[in-house]
């Protein structure tokens, strides 16, 4: 679902044969195999930064068991498991053993709104996690033989239109909400996951079984890591604030700035651009004799 829809070339492939018969496959001679990486120094009147999220490494939230444990996957790999064009054909099976996930856990929050890896609420986690339970209604169906979702939340961040589904999803009688912050996960001697913690609703403590466990992992700025210019101001999280000094002509848009969902990605791009053409169109006024 890349925007826009383009084709790309598979750096893999660069040098073999399959590479060969990619440039020979298009008609217009786009492809050019011998291409080499290099700088290239433009001048520009505003840059905006729209370098996007990527999914915080599960495996640092070691008390859940992401690198360990088979059957504990990320939300983004449960949307590939479930697309039909995925490995599995859509068919919702476990890692380990191949065998029908129809007991499935969604764990919210996993990493997001903790002190030791993301502060940040990260916006987008609780809607894909809802709309994942219903992949395993349309799977499995309800009843004795059904299947059943499990959602582990501290709260629930539905908002707008949105509130509407998440009624939808909380009257479903194939998914159950725990409010809770799990503390760990470990797996039984069958390789299934077993989520440890205390339902705050009652405060009595759970050990429950399920065949596949969900970690909704946060956002994460996707330049964190990378040497920025030194003017560009960045808040705790890592996220692009803006640069120093009002007339600055550096902006930070949608995810990159901010863990935002599509629609407010777009009105982000929208203001970034709004911005910079005041930007540039303050500087040729200043120019102009």
């Amino acid at each position: 679902m890349a925007y826009p829809q383009r084709y790309v070339i598979d750096a893999s492939i660069v040098g073999t044969p399959d590479g060969e018969k990619a440039k020979a496959a298009c008609k217009v001679g786009a492809v050019d195999l011998e291409m080499q990486e290099e700088t290239v120094a433009i001048k520009v009147g505003a840059v905006i930064w729209a370098t996007g999220w990527k999914p915080y490494d599960a495996a640092k939230i070691q008390p859940y068991g992401y690198d360990r444990f088979a059957n504990v996957i990320t939300s983004l790999e449960f949307e590939r498991l479930a697309d039909p064009h995925g490995p599995t054909g859509g068919k919702l099976l476990r890692p380990s053993d191949g065998k029908e996930a129809k007991d499935i856990a969604f764990i919210q929050c996993a990493g997001s709104r903790d002190e030791n890896h993301l502060r940040h609420c990260s916006r987008i986690c609780c809607m894909a996690s809802l709309k994942q339970t219903q992949y395993v209604r349309e799977a499995w169906g309800e009843g004795e033989n059904g299947g059943k979702s499990t959602v582990y939340y501290i709260d629930i961040r539905a908002i707008d239109r949105l509130e509407d589904f998440c009624q939808k999803v909380q009257k479903d009688a194939t998914v159950r909400f725990v409010k809770s912050k799990v503390a760990k996960i470990v797996e039984d001697k069958q390789g299934n996951p077993v989520a440890h913690g205390v339902d705050t609703e009652g405060y009595h403590r759970y050990a429950t079984t399920h065949d596949l466990i969900v970690l909704a992992v946060g956002m994460e700025p996707e330049a964190n890591g990378i040497r920025l210019p030194d003017d560009i101001l960045l808040d705790s999280s890592g996220f692009i604030e803006g640069c120093k000094g009002i007339d600055e002509g550096m902006f930070g848009a949608g995810a990159a700035s901010s863990p935002l969902d599509v629609n407010r990605s777009v009105q982000s791009a929208t203001a970034a651009a709004l911005r910079a053409i005041k930007v540039i169109h303050k500087t040729a006024a200043t120019e102009t004799p």
